[in-house]
Parts: C-alpha cells; structure tokens; sequence
C-alpha cells in the first residue's frame, strides 16, 4: 500500500477526474473532493485505496470539513491538487462585480482558504507539494473573460509568493497552465468542430500529466508546452499580442 496521499478538487469530472485517475495508477491514495456526490461516489468505487468527499468549496466550513476528513483517513497529506473551477463570460458592463465575485471565490477564495486549512499538515508531512491549477488566461487577457481572468491571474501570483514562503518549510509550490482543454465544463466545441483550430484543444489526460510534473518539482508548466510562448509575446512584444488578441 502506497504511502502517498493526495487531495484533489473538482474531481467528479475533467481535469480533476483525470488526474485522480493517473494519480491511482501511480499508487497514491486520493480524497476525491468536489460537488457532486455520485460521481464522487461512482469514481472512488474504480479507484483504489480511494476515498470521497461531496462539498461545495465555497460553503464557510469546506475547509475544516476537508480537513477533518484528511486527518480521519490519514493524518497526513503529501499532495494538494487546487483544480476547482468555473468561468461565466461576460463584458463588465454587463456582468458587473457580481459576476467577478462568483468566479473569484471559487477560482481563488476556495482555493487560499482550502490552502491555509490543509498547510499545517502538508507542513507536517513535508516534503510535500502543492499544485494550483491556473490557465494561460492568467498570463495573457481576453475580452469578455474578465471574471475567469482576474481570477486565474491572481492564483498565478499567490502561487508565485506561496512557493517563496514555503519553500524553507519543503512543501513545493507548482502551477499549471493549461491553454484550450476540452472538459464538461468547458467544451470548446467552437475550436474543436474546425479542423484549423482543433489541434490547439489539449485534453484532461495531458493536464494530468503536467499536474504531477509539477507536483515532481516543476515550479510551473504549460499545457501542451508550446502555450508557454504566448505570455512570452505577451510580455516581450505587446502591441503584436494586442493586434492578436483583438
């Protein structure tokens, strides 16, 4: 029996799911967290050495609960996958701060809150590691995408500031950024239906991937790699990023 444990968020579907998945076959014991139930319940009966947790991260005691939950089973914690997330596209004249508030507490306050309950135990089994997974949109802006943005941005930097800070403690900070990736929630099927922009659609198998590439030490990865050229022009030739981006 594997000694490695790990929790990962938004495991009913996508990312989360594929990456419990790779994470089972490699031997570690996974707390799948997420909202739905059943799902839950569905994936943790094919896992191995498996167990669940059906909590929406935004609720007041989603941390404790989590916590909780990780001391029963094991006392310990070697691995935190913060994968959770949502996206609503909308103008800011339109969606408001209202809009930018639902997105930012689940892509950003759910994860700092969930972090700082699970810290002291990742401390405590360290070396352990700790993985945010952000997007590209947290390098780069797009119009009407202001909310997941904002909210992907400020994971990217907190995960920057959180790897200096704990790296004394030897709990690894990675962050992941995946460009387009196919998923329930994000179905992408105006790129995928066209053969000129389906291949720039990656999938929750190779976000999986690069999550315990980074969990290995990678301080951050793009997904497929080539992504980690765009904050590149974004940075080193603005105005062609711009004209890009429209």
């Amino acid at each position: 029996m594997s000694e490695r444990t790990a929790v990962v968020t938004g495991a009913s579907s996508g990312i989360g799911e594929s990456t419990a998945r790779r994470l089972a076959r490699d031997g570690w014991r996974v707390l799948l967290v997420a909202r739905r139930e059943e799902r839950l319940r569905a994936l943790s009966d094919e896992l191995r050495d498996s167990a669940y947790l059906a909590v929406d991260l935004t609720d007041e005691d989603a941390p404790s609960r989590v916590r909780a939950r990780v001391d029963e089973l094991w006392g310990r914690l070697d691995l935190l996958v913060n994968n959770a997330g949502w996206s609503e596209r909308a103008d800011f004249a339109d969606g408001g701060y209202a809009n930018v508030k639902r997105v930012m507490e689940i892509n950003f306050d759910a994860v700092l809150r969930l972090t700082e309950a699970l810290l002291p135990v990742l401390r405590g089994s360290a070396p352990s590691a700790i993985v945010n997974v952000s997007s590209i949109a947290g390098r780069v802006g797009r119009a009407k995408m202001g909310a997941y943005t904002s909210s992907k941005f400020a994971l990217a930097g907190w995960s920057e500031c959180l790897r200096m800070e704990e790296k004394a403690h030897r709990v690894h900070v990675g962050l992941v950024l995946p460009g387009f990736v196919s998923t329930e929630g994000f179905p992408q099927e105006q790129l995928t239906r066209s053969a000129r922009t389906r291949w720039i659609v990656s999938t929750p198998d190779k976000v999986a991937d690069a999550i315990v590439r980074a969990a290995e030490g990678k301080p951050e990865v793009a997904v497929p790699r080539p992504w980690a050229l765009v904050p590149r022009l974004r940075y080193g030739l603005p105005g062609v990023a711009r004209r890009l981006s429209g």
